[in-house]
This record gives structure tokens, C-alpha cells and sequence, in this order.
């Protein structure tokens, strides 16, 4: 590509309009780039926190021993922090004198269907900025192409003999700014895609802990509950 029509000329010589829609769209990329690897970097770590946990939890670790470890932690995350929520739900109500083993279940269950709505909503974090980016760059970047040939079409009308040379850098220009449209809508698209469907399984994954968790939880209780009974 020469130099008369290269990518940074045809930038400096578009409109204000043309170039104020290319620089938000490069803005946009840049910002959603960011976001895709810091979203990558923080579900790779969901995941592998989970992994590791369901290792220890179903490797027979004592719950309340298990319990103790977590709690001193100074931050969890994840499956831990249900697993802690539940459990500490679950230690309370049982103290609570006079309730009864239904009570004990649904307060432990839902103490930890709360947190796990937290963590999932923490893990669909910027999520919605590049779903939003890639079903609307296109057509910004579609806006700035319609303006500027508009533009090249005014300034053709306004001489008498017209030739491929004047009318080629106008529209050059204008196709630019689809192109840039499409640059910044590609990638949040894909994106969007695959990290929307981690949340999915992670989220599934938290909510057959819960199930699974409830269930040994449950008979913990009833197992108490029948050695109480003289």
C-alpha cells in the first residue's frame, strides 16, 4: 500500500465524525481486550480452586476440621466460600434449640444458594461490556462508512468531471472504519461465547456440590437427631 493511501493518511485526512468513530471503536478494542484476558485469567482460577477443593472435600476430610482451614483463610472464592456458608448455616441452626430438621435443611440450602448467586454473578463480571461490544461495533463502525462515502458523494457533486482517484481515498476511508468496527466485534464475540459457557459448568458445578452436600448434611442430621431420641 503507497503512502498516498495509506491507513494513517486515510485516518488524518477523514472527517471529525469518521475519525471521532474510529478512535472509540480502537478504544472499545482495546478495553475489551483487556477485560478478555482478565476474565480468562480469573475463570482458569475459579476452576482450578474448584478442582482442588473437590479433591480435598470428597477425599474424606473431616467437615469440621475442613471448616476451620478455610475459614482462617483471609479471602475465599468459589466453592469454598459456599461450602463454608452452608456449613456455618448449617452448625448455627443446629444450635438453635427447637429446630426442627426441615428448618436446619432449607437455612443451610439457601445460605448457600445465596453466596453461589454472588459468585457467579462476580465470575459474569464484564461479560455484559463484551456481549454489548460485539453486537453493536458493526454498526458503528457500519455508521462511519455510511458518513464518510456520504460525505465523498457531496464533494463529487461538486466538480464537473469525476475519476476513480478522487472518489477512491473517500470511500477507502469510510470501509476503514467498518473494518475497525468488525476488528473490535470479532474477538468480544467469541469471547462472550466461550466464557458464558465456563460460567455455565462452573455454575452447574457449584450446584451439584450443593445438592451432594445437602444430602450428607442431611443425614449428619437425622443420624443426630435418631441418637438424641432415648
Amino acid at each position: 500500500m503507497t503512502s498516498e493511501i495509506s491507513i494513517l493518511n486515510l485516518f488524518l485526512e477523514a472527517s471529525i465524525v469518521v475519525q471521532f468513530i474510529m478512535l472509540l471503536l480502537l478504544t472499545t478494542s482495546v478495553v475489551s481486550w483487556a477485560y478478555i484476558f482478565q476474565r480468562n485469567a480469573v475463570l482458569k482460577a475459579a476452576t482450578k480452586e474448584m478442582k482442588t477443593f473437590e479433591d480435598k472435600f470428597w477425599s474424606g476430610a473431616d467437615l469440621n476440621k475442613l471448616y476451620q482451614e478455610l475459614s482462617s483463610r483471609a479471602h475465599l472464592t468459589g466453592l469454598p466460600l459456599i461450602f463454608c456458608a452452608g456449613f456455618k448455616e448449617y452448625v448455627r441452626l443446629r444450635k438453635t434449640s427447637g429446630a426442627l430438621s426441615e428448618a436446619i435443611m432449607d437455612g443451610t440450602y439457601r445460605s448457600m444458594r445465596v453466596t453461589m448467586s454472588r459468585e457467579v454473578d462476580e465470575l459474569e463480571a464484564r461479560l455484559p461490556f463484551l456481549a454489548t461490544v460485539g453486537s453493536i461495533s458493526p454498526y458503528v463502525g457500519l455508521l462511519g462508512t455510511v458518513w464518510g462515502i456520504m460525505n465523498s458523494f457531496i464533494a463529487l457533486g461538486q466538480v464537473k468531471q469525476a475519476t476513480l482517484a478522487m472518489v477512491a481515498p473517500g470511500i477507502a476511508e469510510a470501509l476503514i472504519a467498518t473494518a475497525i468496527g468488525l476488528f473490535a466485534a470479532i474477538p468480544a464475540v467469541v469471547a462472550y461465547n466461550r466464557f458464558s459457557n465456563r460460567v455455565e459448568k462452573l455454575e452447574n458445578a457449584y450446584g451439584n456440590f450443593m445438592e451432594e452436600f445437602s444430602a450428607i448434611l442431611n443425614r449428619q442430621n437425622m443420624a443426630s437427631s435418631s441418637q438424641q431420641v432415648p
